[in-house]
């Protein structure tokens, strides 16, 4: 029998999946537990346009994070440090604070857990700083540290 998985089933697939079960299997658990539901040609197609309606999603998501990606790549930010003698500073500048900077100055949303810093930057300086936006979109940014 042809089933359509509700959820994640170890051992028989994954949510969304058209499956070939035994009978008695779809019957007796996959369908009386809620795991699946039975694949007649009504249920093929809302499968169907919620493939395509999360494929378009999808789409749309990586547009968006392309468009924002170019936008990004001419920001500057500037963040303000105490530093001691040779351009050190007193504390560092985590990817926090970089996300909060470029909030307040740019009024851009990033989250910190997207900006890839291989260590704290530790020092006055240029540099810059690359943002994943999206899974297959990253981009760089130049932030300028500065003494207070």
């Amino acid at each position: 029998m042809k089933v359509i998985l509700l959820k994640d089933v170890k051992g028989t697939g994954k949510k969304g999946e058209l499956k070939e079960v035994s009978d008695g299997y779809a019957r007796n658990f996959l369908i009386k537990k809620k795991f699946a539901v039975e694949a007649n040609n009504t249920n093929v197609k809302e499968l169907d346009e919620k493939q395509k309606s999360k494929e378009r999603k999808a789409q749309i998501e990586y547009e968006e994070a392309v468009l924002l990606g170019k936008q990004m790549e001419d920001v500057n930010i500037v963040i303000e440090a105490k530093a001691g003698e040779g351009g050190r500073l007193f504390g560092s500048i985590t990817s926090k604070e970089i996300a909060e900077q470029l909030k307040k100055q740019k009024n851009i949303d990033v989250d910190k857990r997207k900006i890839t810093l291989d260590e704290p930057i530790r020092s006055l300086g240029s540099r810059f700083v690359e943002i994943k936006i999206h899974s297959k979109v990253t981009t760089k940014i130049r932030v300028d540290i500065r003494e207070k």
